[in-house]
Parts: C-alpha cells; structure tokens; sequence
C-alpha cells in the first residue's frame, strides 16, 4: 500500500518525536561504587609530635638541599614522568574524539566521467556531480553523553596519577638517599676499626719479633686486619650499588650523583644521617581515603567504567541519523546536455534485530570490567590503611629500642677503649681487644640500622598519607576536564 505523499513527512515527524521522548528512560541505572570499609580507629596510635610537617612541605623539612635537589632532578627528568604526562595527552585525545562524535559530520565531493555506451549511440556520454552531503546521528540514549563523561573522568584520573608520580619518585629516591647515607656513615666506622686494627697488628708483630708476643697472636692480629679490608671494600660496593640506582632514578651521571654525595673526609658519622620533621597520619584512617591519590583516580576510573556500561547498553536501542545533500550535476548524453541544482534529506532508522548477543555481550563485559575496578578499589583502600599501620609500628618499634641501643653502644665503646689501654699497658690480650671492638662496631651497626628503619618508616608514612598531594587541590588548579570541555 502506498502512503499519500502529504501523510509521509508526518509519520516521520512522529516517529522521530516518540524515539526523542524514549530517550534517556531505557537505560539501566548505571553502576556505583560503595566507600570501602575501614577500621574506625588506628590500631597502633600514633607517636606524640611536636612541631609537626605538613606532608605537603615535608620533603622540605629535612633541610637537606641535596635531597631536595636529586628530588627535583628525577622529578624533571624521569622516564615514568615522560609516561605520565603521554598516558594525560592519551587521554585528553580520546575525549577530542568522543566531543567529535556529538556534531555532524560534512563532506563534500566532486566526480567527473565520460564514455562512450557502445556501438549505436550518438557519440559519448559524460556527467559531472558536485555535492556536499552531512549527517547527525541523534543522541537519543545519551550514549555520546555517557561517552564524554567516561573520557573526562579518565584525564581527571590521569592528572592526579601524574602528581601522584611525582611523589612516588620523590620517596623512593629519599629511600635510596636514606640508605646511602646509612651505608657512608657505617663506613666511616668501618674505616676507623679498619685503621685500629691495622695498627694493633703492627705493634703486635713487633712484640713478637721482639719475643713479647707468641707469633700466634700476630697472626691473629693480622688475620683481624685483612677481615677488616675486606669488609671496608665490601661496605664500599654497597655504596656503588646505591649510587647507581640513584643515579638510573635522577638521571644523572653516575660520576655526577658521586660527586655530590661523597662527604667530606673527617666527617662524623652522626653528621651524614639526615634529620627530619615529625609527621602525623590522619585523625582516623576513614579521613585517609580522601587523601591518598591513588584511591582518587580509582573512583574516576570507577565513574568512567560506570559511563561506558550506559555506552554499551546504550547501543542495543535504535539509533536515527539525519542524512542530507545538495550539490549542483551537469551531465551530457545522446547529444543534450542537462543540469541543474539537487537535494536530498531525509532520517535513516537503525533497529538491531539479531546480532548473536553481541551486544548484550559487551554490556556485561563493560560491567566485569567495573565489578574488576571496584574490588580493586576497596582492594586498595584496605591496603592504605594497613601501610598506614605497619609505618606507625615501625616508628613506635625504633622509638622503644632506641634509648636501649644508644646506651649499649656507649657501654660497648667504652669497653673498647679499656681494652686497648690495658693492651697497650701490657696487661691485655689481643682477644680481648677484638672481642671488644667486634662488640662495639655490631653495637653501633645497629643504631645506625635502627635510624635506618626510622627514616625509612617516616618516608613509608608520608607515601601512605598520600606524599602530600591533594587530589582536590590537583583537580581545582586547572579545572576539572567536565570544568574545560568544548561548549555544545
């Protein structure tokens, strides 16, 4: 049955109107993501601090401007930050395409031919077609909408990761730093029995050529000499070791990082440990997930997963697309030439009606995809907490064992120096003596690896807290992408 050519137009017109007014109400609601479960109190309560660093500043508060300088120099030069900044460009690209997808599309073409149709035609035949053609597809579930929102919530998540890069590499290079100057200020202890021993076993070879001491003794001594070498090249590698890291995270020289990290000679030890501001966590480990960046751009990344299960589901309804032309045809066949302008317009429906579940297979891979970022979420909200908590045992650990080492180490050196009086005054033994300096330099090994653990403890915490970036504060200096986005 024909349609009468006035009835046409009109049953288009309302076919479009009720597809524009089903738009937006079949689409399932989308996806949430529940806040994490955390304990409400901290099960190792924080050490009281005075004077205590905001973690914002708190690389600053060492007043170590060597410290400060290798942080900027990584911070700058870093491969991972030439990653961040490439993933942030990714991102902000793909939104240019999603905003892309909301106009229309033009295109304009231009054709030429001529031939001939054979024997017993006048003579040859050609047409020439000019037109510029656009087409819309309409929005009708809010699938371009959906689209947009998910890629601006991912270049929110990727600027966040960016400033949240930064921080990382600022503690890990201060983790290396740490144990460098750990490593140098053990090595001056080192050094110095290096020397001592040294020197007890020349005198004690001269006792025994002079027949005071039996030779057993001077081999003793001299064995004790020799191990001491070889642990001062051991502790020495150590230190390269270190070095290297540092220099592959700063990118710089190796000779350069050397330069500028070796201390000058006569240097105690106790001056090459780096001293810092206290640092608290927060209040309750509840206030920890607003400050911890990485839990930020999971909650982006969450809201940009739930817009592209709208995009998928979005895609199972029909879709309209507003087609038209107009272009200008010059055409000259069996001798007449014919031209003039032409148009054309009209909607083209899409309706799916069988595609193997395809589509319905892309909805729950969307939503997997979804339930796979939450568990991590909550995942990672659990494990900040814990972090949280292992950093403040560690601290409260080294606070309760450090009065008792300083004192053990006092007593030791103190035993140390008794013993080589009496060697010296004739009444000791060379066992004595190197009982007692193996007893004081394990002694003040393990302060120094105590004020290890302690620094690294405080580094550890600030990492947790979130090393000091505000992912509100990161979002608010430019604008949030939803906050930037091209006028419609």
């Amino acid at each position: 049955m024909t349609l009468p050519r006035n009835v046409q137009p009109c049953l288009c017109a309302a076919l479009v109107a009720t597809l524009l007014m089903l738009g937006g109400c079949a689409i399932a609601p989308l996806p949430t993501a529940e806040p994490p479960r955390v304990p409400a109190a901290w099960a190792t309560p924080p050490l009281p601090a005075s004077d205590v660093a905001a973690p914002a500043a708190w690389w600053q508060s060492w007043n170590d401007p060597l410290l400060e300088e290798l942080i900027d120099t990584t911070r700058r030069q870093s491969p991972s930050v030439e990653v961040a900044a490439a993933r942030l460009r990714q991102a902000r690209a793909a939104l240019g395409l999603t905003e892309a997808a909301a106009w229309p599309i033009a295109t304009a073409s231009a054709s030429a031919t001529r031939g001939d149709a054979g024997a017993g035609t006048p003579g040859p035949a050609g047409t020439l077609p000019l037109s510029v053609a656009a087409s819309w597809e309409l929005d009708l579930w809010g699938q371009t909408r959906l689209a947009r929102r998910a890629a601006e919530r991912r270049i929110d998540a990727r600027r966040i990761e960016a400033a949240a890069l930064e921080q990382s590499l600022a503690a890990e290079v201060a983790t290396l730093y740490v144990n460098l100057r750990v490593a140098q200020a053990l090595l001056v202890g080192i050094e110095r029995d290096r020397q001592s021993r040294a020197e007890t076993a020349r005198l004690i070879e001269r006792k025994a050529q002079a027949g005071f001491e039996a030779p057993a003794n001077a081999a003793l001594a001299q064995a004790a000499a020799a191990q001491a070498e070889a642990r001062v090249a051991e502790q020495q590698a150590g230190i390269d070791r270190l070095l290297v890291a540092l220099s592959a995270l700063s990118g710089r020289e190796v000779a350069a990082v050397r330069e500028r990290v070796t201390p000058a000679a006569g240097t105690a030890p106790d001056a090459l440990i780096p001293r810092q501001a206290p640092i608290a966590p927060p209040a309750v480990p509840s206030a920890l997930l607003r400050q911890r960046p990485d839990l930020a751009a999971l909650e982006l990344e969450l809201a940009a997963l739930a817009a592209e299960v709208g995009v998928a589901e979005a895609d199972r309804y029909p879709k309209i697309t507003l087609t038209g032309s107009v272009g200008y045809s010059v055409s000259r066949a069996f001798g007449v030439t014919s031209d003039g302008p032409t148009w054309a317009f009209g909607p083209a429906i899409s309706i799916p009606l069988f595609d193997a579940g395809r589509r319905s297979a892309a909805v729950e891979a969307a939503r997997a995809r979804h339930d796979e970022v939450r568990a991590q979420y909550r995942q990672a909200a659990t494990q900040a907490v814990r972090e949280v908590e292992e950093a403040l045992i560690a601290l409260r650990d080294a606070a309760e064992r450090q009065r008792a080492l300083a004192a053990s180490l006092a007593g030791y050196r103190a035993f140390e120096r008794a013993a080589e009086a009496r060697l010296r005054a004739g009444v000791g033994s060379v066992l004595e003596l190197e009982d007692a300096r193996r007893s004081a330099l394990a002694a003040q090994l393990a302060v120094l690896n105590l004020e290890r653990e302690r620094l690294l403890a405080l580094v550890s915490l600030h990492r947790a807290m979130g090393g000091g970036v505000d992912p509100a504060q990161v979002l608010a200096v430019s604008g949030s992408a939803a906050d930037n986005r091209s006028p419609r």
